[in-house]
């Protein structure tokens, strides 16, 4: 028996052992924090597993209360694929005012919950005011000024943030949120992503194809974060949560070591905070009269890429294609900030679980659904 107890130890310490000489240490991480807490996987509630990088507010604008909020109610059809999509808050903003706010279960107007990919947008953001503030030249600088090594590869060497914004690096990188040996779960779980994402290669001529990768997004934010020389939640702070007056401290997940935010992933605030992004947007990077973002800038964010078929723009879905036109942030789940510029509307929808339908250019068919039931009830 005991022979048999040191070779169960043997085999179980030569697999540690050779997890961590294979690079997959993180997935004692993914363990801890997911099935060992009745989890799945990653979850809008998990931000608190993580270091944080603080994104502080100044003085609270609440937003204003339109003179029906919350009078009129969600239809019928909406309310069902909410309910059936383990929805966590639901808003509508009309002429920037707080038309209609719904919450589930426990969340209410003060929770923060995990953007996911909505930090896709924010980093983008972030890039373009690290231009306006001269601290990088413009969009179309080359990842490799950073970061000498990339000038090493073949394709690598000419990638430019503009690539990056626009997923079309050309990255070497598998988007997979299933398997937890592909590169997202170890961007999500692991503890260093300086030491290999920044060393991945590419695959293919910067600018010659489409394809979306939470990879590309966080090189962009190694270049920023290099750029302004300060971590991205501080700058977050003083660049869009004070000017915004965001109700709410939010943070930016970090991973375990380097210290370096999710670019990708993970800015956690409140449904209230995440519809501020979306009016600035809609207010072509106006706020209060102060021109935060480029007005310029914003109207090209916000148009779909030639390569992307219309269905993506600089860290933003877009769909011209519908009926209603839009464009909106996205997060997995169905983490939503949709801006309807016919309608002057904004829609925030966060949750647990999502309609996985897609069209033919990939963008989740709910989102035409929110727009068009929200439309319809609230024009």
């Amino acid at each position: 028996m005991k022979r048999v107890f040191n070779i169960i130890l043997g085999v179980l310490a030569l697999s540690v052992a050779l997890t961590f000489a294979f690079g997959y240490d993180y997935l004692f991480n993914a363990v801890r924090f997911t099935y060992l807490k009745g989890k799945s996987g990653p979850n809008i509630d998990d931000g608190y597993l993580f270091p944080k990088s603080p994104i502080i507010n100044g003085i609270a604008q609440p937003w204003p209360q339109d003179s029906m909020y919350n009078k009129q109610k969600l239809s019928v059809e909406l309310l069902n694929h909410l309910n059936k999509t383990q929805t966590a808050s639901f808003l509508v903003i009309k002429n920037g005012n707080l038309l209609s706010e719904n919450y589930w279960e426990n969340y209410h107007q003060a929770t923060l919950t995990n953007s996911f990919s909505m930090a896709k947008t924010v980093t983008v953001m972030l890039a373009q005011m690290a231009v306006q503030d001269g601290k990088l030249r413009n969009m179309n600088q080359k990842l490799s000024d950073f970061f000498p090594d990339f000038k090493k590869d073949k394709f690598g060497k000419d990638c430019t943030l503009k690539d990056l914004a626009t997923m079309e690096s050309g990255l070497d990188w598998e988007e997979n949120y299933q398997n937890p040996l592909k590169p997202n779960a170890k961007a999500y779980f692991g503890n260093n992503m300086a030491q290999w994402i920044l060393h991945k290669k590419f695959k293919a001529k910067p600018g010659s194809q489409f394809e979306y990768q939470s990879g590309t997004t966080q090189l962009l934010g190694f270049a920023v974060r290099e750029a302004i020389g300060m971590p991205l939640g501080a700058y977050a702070s003083v660049k869009l949560w004070q000017p915004l007056g965001m109700e709410y401290p939010a943070y930016w997940g970090m991973d375990q070591k380097d210290g370096m935010e999710k670019a990708y992933c993970c800015v956690n605030a409140t449904s209230r905070d995440f519809a501020k992004l979306g009016q600035l947007l809609l207010n072509n990077g106006q706020w209060n009269g102060t021109q935060i973002l480029d007005s310029d800038f914003v109207q090209e964010m916000t148009k779909g890429t030639k390569l992307s078929k219309g269905a993506y723009g600089w860290g933003i879905w877009t769909n011209e294609d519908a009926k209603i036109k839009h464009y909106y942030l996205r997060g997995l789940y169905g983490q939503y900030v949709i801006c309807i510029p016919e309608y002057d509307m904004i829609i925030v929808r966060t949750g647990s679980s999502r309609n996985e339908d897609k069209d033919e250019k990939g963008r989740p068919q709910e989102v035409a659904f929110f727009v068009d039931e929200v439309v319809k009830t609230f024009q």
